[in-house]
């Protein structure tokens, strides 16, 4: 058997299964210093990272090619991997249930491939207990190796933030666990080559996979707060942002802003965390109302802006809505989970006609989208309302004096992501 020693050898060979947000930079880091593998099951996906093309525009075609990687989506280049990281999505089924289907196959996939002394580290966020529950079982029955014994397991939960060019994977405090003190050593060693922001070694997989749940757990809470004081707020005529900006004079005020909660984390990983919960009998009754109240919001928007146009005499049923934004997220392509769907349909149950722009997603992309329409050029004095629904960069750029030209005369500019001054637009969030 072969063992991986301390201090890390050169020739140590990593291979990264699934190269979405989480698995290329996870690749692209590990690329400095050891032979990896960056292994996705999308010959799309591979033949563009090959051609120097990274579609979730994380990296450059110059940062690709001067990183020595082999990308692949042969299984046979997986049988000299010495470490498998796996880094699949984890979402949920229609019913918000885990879903686990990609983390079994890649747990099926690498389990055919598993050699005497390998490492098999997850970055997925799961429930406390899945790695050792769900994916464990797997490994050994496949493999017909012994936990421990044969091989290890460990844990380290993804951090990274798409589109965000400050907090990157370098740079964030890297959870780490290992299935034994020999192969928490190692990991940690793995990962601490690499982050510069430094390791917390966890005393366990469970408290790895704990702690990452609760992250997004606690902001998306924080958030369905602050949307339960937009509501209030909206009831008694006050501004939001004023009111936000004055409670954050006290040094103890998080700063949170309402809007709508999306995504594959934050929108996501509460119900890994109440699945767990309800699963043991326990009725995670704060988690699900923020959970509720954060899926509501779609429906909160689309009201308060009919409410605004019939209080100026515009004929919902004949009117032209312009939506600004369907990504998740501000300059990030992904549009998983986004509410500004939700948005969209709740609106058109009333309005016929809602055209959507984002100059951010792939033109491609957009023909997989059900039910949206995108407009590629907004058209002039033709809508009756916009709603600035993601704060890209572009639409700052597009300026508030040409986003005020896609209105009629009296066309209302519904900015959720106070992109612009408050005199500027007709609504806020």
């Amino acid at each position: 058997m072969k063992n991986i020693t301390l201090p890390l050898p050169e020739t140590l060979k990593i291979s990264i299964i699934g190269l979405g947000y989480v698995g290329l930079p996870l690749a692209m880091a590990f690329a400095r210093k050891f032979d990896v593998l960056g292994f996705d099951i999308s010959s799309k996906r591979i033949q563009a990272l090959n051609n120097g093309e990274d579609v979730t525009n994380e990296f450059s075609s110059d940062e690709l090619s001067n990183r020595s990687i082999t990308f692949a989506c042969d299984a046979d280049k997986l049988s000299s991997s010495d470490i498998f990281i796996i880094a699949v999505p984890t979402p949920v089924t229609d019913d918000l249930a885990p879903d686990l289907s990609m983390l079994r196959e890649a747990s099926t996939l690498v389990a055919q491939y598993l050699q005497g002394g390998n490492i098999v580290v997850y970055e997925s966020t799961v429930y406390p207990g899945a790695t050792e529950e769900e994916c464990l079982p797997i490994l050994e029955k496949i493999s017909g190796l012994i936990l421990n014994q044969d091989f290890y397991l460990g844990y380290s939960p993804e951090r990274i933030n798409p589109s965000d060019k400050v907090h990157k994977l370098e740079n964030i405090t890297k959870i780490v666990a290992g299935s034994d003190k020999f192969s928490a050593n190692i990991i940690d060693a793995l990962y601490s080559s690499i982050i510069d922001a430094g390791t917390f070694l966890a005393s366990s997989i469970k408290v790895a996979e704990a702690a990452k749940v609760i992250e997004n757990t606690q902001r998306d809470l924080n958030i369905a707060l602050i949307n339960e004081f937009a509501k209030i707020f909206s009831l008694i005529n006050l501004d939001t942002e004023e009111v936000l900006k004055a409670a954050e004079t006290k040094w103890n005020f998080i700063p949170f802003r309402p809007g709508l909660v999306g995504g594959h984390c934050i929108g996501v990983d509460p119900y890994y965390l109440t699945y767990k919960a309800k699963k043991l009998g326990y009725d995670p009754q704060v988690i699900l109302s923020g959970r509720a109240i954060n899926d509501g919001m779609p429906h909160f928007i689309a009201e308060q802006l009919f409410n605004r146009m019939l209080a100026q005499s515009i004929n919902l049923n004949h009117a032209n809505i312009l939506i600004l934004g369907y990504s998740f997220k501000e300059n990030c392509n992904d549009f998983r989970n986004t509410k500004v769907h939700d948005l969209v349909l709740d609106i058109k149950n009333i309005v016929s006609s809602v055209d959507v722009y984002d100059p951010i997603i792939d033109v491609d992309d957009r023909k997989k989208i059900e039910h949206i329409y995108f407009e590629d050029n907004p058209k002039k004095n033709f809508y009756d309302a916009v709603i600035l629904a993601v704060a890209h960069d572009a639409f700052r750029t597009l300026g508030i004096e040409k986003i005020r030209s896609f209105c009629k005369s009296e066309g209302i500019i519904y900015d959720l992501k106070h992109v612009f001054p408050a005199h500027q637009v007709d609504m806020r969030l």
